[in-house]
């Protein structure tokens, strides 16, 4: 067995990525202050094709040099938007036809490995700030919670982990 050369990987351009048909898929950054953080869901959303991340509240916008450092280029081929109030833009993507679910331990919420999706529904998953997870008001405004089972001591994991977790999670289950 090899490593391949990154000349190898045949990946696509910049633009032939903005043709690529996209993931019926949002990402929610609710409140998220890290800059590596932000970066790292810019890089797994460009992996997986997501449609577009929402950031939401104090989450930094690109281009910065500290997100930069993580995204590899990703903030400037993955769509964004920014939208002050999270739970603003929750009614703005349930308004579009999203199933809206937020990321969050939380009483009644489906673990990961038992959702079922509707591959010709649309959906968007919140992912919440480092320290106080998703907001309980944004959590009212979500059609539901989804929630990563965990077998360990700890009961969290960091919001880039969590979101690739999820982002890979759904891909397998959205995907044609």
């Amino acid at each position: 067995m090899r490593k391949l050369k990154i000349t190898e990987l045949n990946r696509i351009t910049p633009e032939e990525f903005a043709a690529t048909r996209k993931l019926p898929l949002v990402v929610v950054l609710d409140d998220i202050r890290s800059l590596h953080n932000i970066g790292s869901v810019f890089r797994t959303s460009d992996a997986f094709c997501i449609e577009c991340i929402y950031l939401c509240g104090i989450t930094a916008v690109p281009p910065h040099p500290e997100m930069h450092k993580t995204a590899l280029g990703a903030e400037f081929t993955v769509n964004w938007k920014y939208v002050k109030n999270t739970v603003d833009a929750v009614e703005e993507l349930k308004q579009e036809g999203y199933i809206v679910y937020s990321v969050e331990q939380a009483e009644g919420s489906v673990m990961l490995n038992e959702l079922s999706l509707d591959r010709s529904k649309k959906y968007a998953v919140i992912m919440g700030n480092e320290v106080k997870g998703v907001k309980q008001e944004v959590i009212d405004h979500s059609h539901g919670c989804i929630e990563i089972p965990q077998y360990g001591t700890k009961h969290s994991l960091n919001v880039s982990v969590t979101a690739g977790i999820v982002i890979w999670d759904l891909f397998n289950k959205l995907k044609d």
